[in-house]
């Protein structure tokens, strides 16, 4: 692991703490620690105008190239901005796909037309994103996608039609980059595309999906003949894959460090409330929370890890990598448990509906979708075995 931080790392770091704790006041400082899991339905216009705050200071897409409209960080710099951004109690970003993933990837396999295109709007925070990957029956399996795109010559358009699911902010988004078959005969992952669409089009119907939670966060999002520009789709038909197998390693990059101060605030949270109501003094409790904190460092030092190292010359995952999603969703449902047993017996009952959540009971509502999204646990024990491994691939029917 050669990740360290030098004075102008820690100087940088000063600035970064700085700011935040001058702008998260007056109409923001309500947005403390809020919008996070299971919270992301609250203060949306909020925190989209917060969006565009961070934007004026400068402090959007701080890893992008600056001929892109970012700081040109260091991978040090940017592993403090999210560390110091967490630890400040930002918000939850609603401008994190863009800015995380479509962003990255466009400037990794775009052309300079989609750079100019849709560049600009996700770092000024005006423009917001979703993903169009899991579908019905294509939710881990992003090979089996069944929504198809047929390029039509008289518009000069592709034609998009089928169906994605699980789409976290499509009933705010303004973009969707979707992954879509151009070749009918074509399965697996051959035969795929990388589309860019406008979401506001008679095309595209988006129907929320009603979480445990009872909130609405993400949704089912249909396509009808839904229009994407010639010139809007990533690569060439066919390199869907491969672009959206580099996205992933955009997924599993420095973000995943502010990921987990917000799992630290949380963990915070849970030993103020075994403070307060007496369950430090419980014994078994006292080592689960010890247990968590203990992995909690391990899953940091993993990701320093892999942020230190490289990407394999074909742009695969490191091994440090493959396991990140598997060790991460486990921990965080478990820290939802947890949470509930600090609580006490008095944390299942509720009055009536509506029912009002506080925080914990919601974070541990959420965290059941952890080991579900991005890749269930079975999937990713399944990538482990086979990509890390060597290991034979499962036997299909």
């Amino acid at each position: 692991m050669k990740l360290s931080f030098s004075a102008q790392d820690e100087a940088f770091r000063q600035e970064v703490a700085g700011w935040l704790q001058a702008n998260l006041t007056g109409e923001f400082a309500q947005l403390k620690f809020r919008g996070g899991p299971g919270d992301e339905h609250m203060f949306q216009a909020e925190r989209q105008q917060w969006e565009r705050k961070l934007a004026q200071g400068g402090w959007t897409c701080v890893g992008w190239p600056k001929q892109y409209g970012g700081r040109g960080c260091s991978i040090e710099q940017q592993v403090i901005f999210f560390e110091e951004y967490a630890r400040a109690g930002g918000p939850g970003r609603v401008g994190h796909i863009g800015e995380g993933l479509a962003g990255p990837t466009i400037i990794a396999f775009g052309t300079d037309a989609q750079k100019q295109k849709y560049l600009p709007g996700i770092v000024a925070g005006t423009e917001l994103w979703c993903q169009g990957y899991s579908e019905p029956g294509a939710g881990s399996d992003l090979a089996n996608v069944k929504t198809r795109a047929r390029f039509d010559a008289q518009k000069n358009k592709w034609l998009l039609n089928g169906q994605k699911v699980w789409t976290s902010l499509a009933h705010e988004a303004d973009y969707i980059f979707v992954i879509a078959r151009t070749d009918p005969e074509s399965s697996a992952h051959k035969g795929l595309g990388f589309f860019l669409l406008k979401m506001d089009q008679p095309g595209i119907t988006v129907r929320p999906i009603q979480q445990i939670t009872g909130t609405c966060e993400f949704n089912e999002v249909f396509f009808d003949d839904a229009e994407c520009a010639a010139d809007d789709i990533v690569g060439k038909p066919g390199d869907g894959w491969k672009v959206a197998m580099g996205l992933l390693g955009f997924e599993r990059g420095v973000s995943t460090l502010g990921q987990q101060m917000q799992f630290q605030n949380e963990l915070n949270e849970i030993i103020a409330v075994a403070k307060q109501n007496g369950a430090d003094k419980n014994p078994v409790l006292r080592q689960r929370i010890a247990k968590a904190h203990a992995e909690l460092k391990i899953m940091r030092y993993n990701s320093l890890r892999m942020l230190s190292g490289q990407s394999g010359s074909d742009g695969s995952l490191q091994k440090e990598a493959l396991i990140y999603k598997l060790f991460w969703a486990t921990w965080h449902r478990d820290l939802g448990e947890l949470a509930m047993d600090v609580m006490g017996p008095e944390s299942q009952i509720l009055e009536a509906e509506p029912y009002q959540l506080n925080r914990l009971q919601a974070l541990y509502l959420f965290t059941r979708s952890d080991t579900i999204y991005g890749g269930t646990n079975q999937i990713q024990r399944n990538i482990i075995a086979e990509r890390g491994l060597g290991m034979p691939k499962e036997p299909r029917g």
